[in-house]
């Protein structure tokens, strides 16, 4: 149960973080600030930030006219998807989940 609670407070922490520094960059960029990377926005969104980047995508209307961020974040969502079904379902270690 432990590990549920880290592995849910890790992912809530990353999609608030990515919606966040969307929100921060697009007030960078209206003032012509030195601007967040796209790698780290991308980085955020693979190591599990991706719902929290697309929500601040879309909310801040910022990236959005980048096919990048339009087609690759929901890519990296999307696969994020899979590789958690397919460890739910076929992990060795599914007996230690109750």
């Amino acid at each position: 149960m432990a590990v549920m609670i880290f592995v849910g407070s890790y992912f809530l922490i990353l999609n608030i973080i990515g919606f966040v520094m969307m929100g921060i960059d697009k007030r960078k960029a209206i003032k012509g600030a030195f601007r967040i990377p796209e790698t780290t926005l991308f980085i955020v969104a693979l190591i599990g930030g991706s719902i929290g980047s697309i929500c601040g995508m879309y909310t801040f209307r910022h990236k959005t006219r980048k096919w990048r961020f339009v087609y690759g974040m929901p890519l990296i969502l999307f696969l994020q998807l899979v590789l958690l079904i397919l460890l739910f379902f076929y992990s060795p270690f599914r007996f230690l989940t109750i």
